[in-house]
């Protein structure tokens, strides 16, 4: 063996125990009978790989002729070694090899008296100390959000005019041109199609900044220092910082934030935490509090998302520590062990990758779930109940869908939005979270007051697509300043509600016996804890098993009404109405 140009006569060996080396004798012992090994491995080294659990090994060994007598001597090793020990013996090895190292490290390495601090170090100093590091932590949040719901809003807009005009203009001269103007095709993609996957769209550059702010965040290198610093929180739930990354990948979305939760080695810990991962507020989410917080809460939209987020993670460490009071409440946590990169640089080409791949996900979900569940609702309002009117010439509160939605609507009148619009919305939130939106805007089939009835060209529509995207890159500009509050330009007040804002805050006044924005903030906090997507549940089948999966839906269920309950009334009884 050479090393640096030194030529050592002999392999150089981690010394073990007594009885460690005892048991990998045995297994030797039992590998030499089998020549098929020997001729390809090192008998001690493929008698430690195997005492740590290397899956392939193991099946390599069990195909060959002979390989079960290996199998069952080391059976007996890890077993006798575990009561020997009292933990796992992977862990033992790698303590020993680690111990190895260190020792060799000091005979050949001189260090300097003092060690220097780099620049990470100074900051770690700050954001991971242990007062400081969760305020940092949420301030960073809120800033996130802030961005997220101030500096999109230009760009929505541009999307809501795009869609509501040029697109609608084109397809409603498409049809025409096809002899389908005023039948129930058009209605299909004028007040289907166009009203439930557009008014989803709509939101997709409020996505784009969360999850650009997201990746810078993760590629400078905080979000690890995110995950250590809520190590100290996440114990009292009896977890550790490690199980919060799936939780903060559930920021995004719960599927990859459910998959996340291999990771952890202790089964409880798993389990545990991916029944917590579904109250991450993931992104699908957010449009429902932009929408909503823009119509109650206009001043205070930022803050009011981040308190939404807030909640979530609130809600989870709460009830993580109920389940580890009560039903998890065996098993000991395990040691947190976590590398700290350095800080860096955001590389634009690793964010670019970051934000895409999560846009394009919502947008393709855009064009295929939301698409066939904006098809069924519309197919539904169109169906009429009880002979009442004819197909998509019927009233949508006489319609198949009004009357599902009302007969479960009893279910939310304590909550303050106990209609059969907001039921309606809340039940086609099972598909996904998106489809809030879009039912919305099917539902309420609000209609611009004023009509151009100029009629545009195909290029003239081009270049006002192209002038409003300019506009919306200007007012973005002039809002960053806006963000930290300093007003360097004249702004123009809060800008019109649409019609569709405008239709759901009379809808809730009304339901909630004038106390709008208190129903409306309850309806963002049920849409914050209800039982998440299909897919979500899909993923929580796969990772935590059929019982689980049961007890997250109507948990979650029963969690997030509970919790808009003392929302709604207790905010009644406080007169916060």
């Amino acid at each position: 063996m050479t090393a640096a140009g030194i030529v050592f006569n002999h392999p150089i060996y981690v010394e073990y125990s007594r009885e460690i080396e005892t048991e990998i004798e045995r297994l030797c012992v039992a590998i030499e009978q089998l020549p098929e090994l020997i001729a390809i491995y090192s008998p001690r080294w493929l008698a430690i790989q195997l005492l740590e659990h290397d899956e392939v090994l193991l099946a390599e060994v069990k195909a060959v002729s002979g390989g079960a007598s290996v199998i069952d001597a080391l059976e007996g090793s890890l077993t006798r070694l575990e009561e020997r020990y009292g933990e796992d013996v992977d862990i033992i090895l790698a303590d020993y090899r680690y111990s190895f190292v260190n020792s060799l490290v000091r005979n050949v390495l001189t260090r300097p008296a003092v060690q220097p601090v780099n620049i990470s170090d100074k900051i770690d100093k700050v954001v991971t100390h242990r007062l400081l590091g969760i305020p940092i932590f949420l301030t960073l949040m809120w800033i996130v959000f802030k961005v997220t719901t101030d500096i999109a809003t230009p760009y929505l807009d541009w999307v809501d005019a795009v869609i509501g005009g040029p697109i609608t203009h084109w397809t409603v001269g498409l049809l025409g041109m096809l002899s389908l103007t005023g039948t129930w095709i058009e209605s299909l993609f004028v007040d289907g199609i166009i009203a439930g996957v557009g008014g989803v769209m709509v939101f997709v550059p409020v996505l784009m900044s969360l999850y650009l702010a997201l990746a810078v965040l993760e590629d400078s290198g905080y979000m690890a220092r995110a995950a250590f610093v809520m190590d100290r929180v996440m114990q009292k739930v009896g977890l550790h910082g490690k199980s919060f990354l799936p939780m903060v990948v559930g920021f995004g979305c719960s599927v990859p934030g459910l998959y996340a939760t291999r990771t952890l080695e202790n089964e409880r810990d798993r389990i545990l935490t991916g029944l917590l991962v579904p109250f991450m507020s993931c992104g699908a989410r957010l449009p429902v509090y932009v929408l909503f917080a823009a119509i109650f809460f206009p001043q205070q939209t930022g803050l009011v998302v981040f308190s939404l987020y807030l909640l979530g993670i609130v809600t989870a460490i709460g009830l993580g520590i109920i389940l580890r009071g009560t039903l998890f409440k065996e098993g000991d946590t395990t040691p947190f062990l976590i590398e700290l990169p350095p800080y860096r640089w955001p590389h634009l080409k690793t964010i670019w990758f970051y934000v895409w791949e999560r846009t394009s996900t919502f947008i393709r979900n855009a064009w295929t779930i939301i698409l066939a569940a904006s098809i069924v609702v519309w197919f539904l309002m169109a169906t009429p109940a009880n002979g009442a009117g004819a197909f998509a010439d019927t009233e949508v509160d006489d319609s198949a869908f009004g009357m599902v939605s009302g007969a479960v609507a009893p279910i939310f009148a304590p909550l303050g939005f106990g209609n059969w619009e907001n039921s309606g919305a809340l039940i086609t939130g099972f598909v996904a979270k998106e489809v809030v939106i879009s039912t919305a805007a099917l539902v309420y089939n609000v209609q611009d007051v004023e009509v151009e009835t100029r009629p545009t060209t195909f290029f003239e529509d081009v270049v006002e697509i192209g002038v409003g995207f300019v506009r919306a890159t200007v007012d973005t500009i002039k809002s960053v300043p806006l963000i930290i509050g300093i007003n360097l330009f004249e702004g123009e007040g809060e800008p019109d509600p649409t019609n569709l804002m405008a239709a759901i805050q009379v809808n809730f006044e009304a339901t909630s016996g004038g106390h709008g924005a208190l129903a409306a903030l309850a309806f963002m906090v049920f849409v914050l804890l209800y039982t998440p997507c299909m897919v979500t549940i899909a993923a929580e089948r796969q990772e935590l098993g059929v019982k689980w999966m049961w007890f997250s839906i109507f948990g979650q269920f029963a969690v997030a009404w509970a919790v808009a309950f003392i929302v709604f009334q207790g905010g009644l009884l406080l007169a916060l109405g």
